[in-house]
């Protein structure tokens, strides 16, 4: 059966934006409710959706009674508590949009698109998750949108270490490395996911299963810093101190 979008007209259409936020990450303890600049790191997240004009309803999708009691404070609906057998570090992110949208389906009705906002990457424009939602919905062919930035490096600059202990170029059994040394412009441009804003059709992932399928269409955001580690919520912490404009865009 081939992927049909809804078909219905733009005005129309129910946009969710949902908000992965669970308790208990390890590299960086409490991350989803650490403070930046004042703020819980998932109040970013939410006040960004909150002030996207094509979101209908900003919801989040937590294991976690204490984290669900301090996003309703945020703004964000938390109308169910995501298990805790799709709430572990190996979960996927399929379970727990598959989850929620269980939980639409029997409370008022499925949206049309479910706008995926990770916590993780909490400097966004809202007019960028606007521009998003808007291009997914006039690209008739596309089965999902993702947000990437262009790599400082192109990705065939990198290398992984083979069972033999020497580098190797990604994704292949070469081992003569010298033209990695060439310049980058003699290189494809490779992109890399960053967590801005991915844009998912409820009616392709319900009819295949999958979250983004193999028509994903690229949205090209700014270079943005994702949380994985506590360097990373320095550079964070840098970055807010070099430039208020991300605090207040959202919280003035």
């Amino acid at each position: 059966m081939p992927f049909v979008k809804n078909s219905g007209s733009m005005s129309k259409v129910k946009t969710i934006a949902l908000i992965p936020a669970r308790a208990g990450s390890k590299g960086v303890l409490n991350k989803n409710i650490r403070s930046l600049a004042g703020h819980p790191l998932v109040e970013w997240s939410i006040a960004a959706c909150l002030r996207a004009r094509t979101i209908d309803r900003v919801v989040v999708s937590t294991d976690s009674t204490q984290y669900a009691a301090m996003c309703r404070v945020m703004g964000a609906e938390v109308p169910f508590i995501r298990p805790s057998e799709i709430s572990c570090d190996r979960s996927t992110d399929i379970e727990f949009i598959a989850h929620a949208l269980d939980w639409f389906a029997n409370d008022g009705g499925e949206p049309d698109l479910i706008v995926h906002i990770r916590p993780t990457t909490p400097y966004r424009d809202p007019a960028l998750i606007d521009q998003a939602v808007a291009a997914f919905q006039v690209a008739t062919d596309a089965t999902a949108l993702r947000s990437v930035h262009e790599m400082s490096e192109s990705a065939y600059k990198t290398f992984e270490i083979n069972a033999k202990g020497c580098l190797q170029g990604v994704g292949s059994d070469n081992t003569e490395l010298d033209a990695a040394n060439n310049a980058r412009q003699q290189f494809p441009v490779t992109f890399s996911a960053n967590g801005y804003v991915d844009v998912l059709s409820t009616v392709f992932i319900r009819q295949t299963g999958l979250l983004h399928g193999n028509a994903v269409m690229p949205f090209v955001t700014p270079r943005v810093t994702e949380v994985d580690c506590e360097d990373d919520f320095a550079f964070l912490e840098y970055e807010i101190a070099r430039d208020p404009l991300l605090l207040r865009q959202l919280f003035d």
